[in-house]
């Protein structure tokens, strides 16, 4: 089942890099307006949302639809890490604000020892 949005976060990545892989994936990033620490735009017709450091050196990617070439987290995880080479953390599946911490600690970390399922306390 496709996802209503996407979220990834990305180690120490590196910004223009994300930029032109959106644009090469969803389209042409509009220039990006800065709202105190974060950042948005529109690739393609895709609303951005770039979180720099949101969980230390972790970067929180948001793509606000449903209307992206990715079903879910983890195909644009592993997509993300094909073309940008860097450690990518995303939820296994949906995420509810009703789960319990231990399952909202649940993560995939996707790197070049493969997809594993971690525990990655955020908070």
């Amino acid at each position: 089942m496709r996802q209503p949005d996407i979220e990834i976060y990305l180690k120490d990545a590196d910004h223009l890099a994300v930029v032109q892989w959106l644009s090469q994936a969803l389209g042409e990033c509009s220039p990006w307006q800065q709202k105190g620490q974060t950042y948005k735009c529109r690739a393609g017709t895709v609303p951005v949302t770039w979180l720099p450091n949101a969980v230390g050196k972790w970067h929180s990617l948001f793509l606000e639809s449903d209307a992206t070439p990715w079903a879910d987290d983890r195909a644009c995880a592993e997509a993300a890490f094909a073309a940008l080479q860097v450690e990518v953390r995303c939820a296994p599946g949906g995420w509810l604000e009703e789960e319990s911490d231990e399952q909202a600690d649940r993560w995939l970390r996707i790197s070049s020892d493969g997809v594993e399922e971690i525990t990655w306390r955020t908070s």
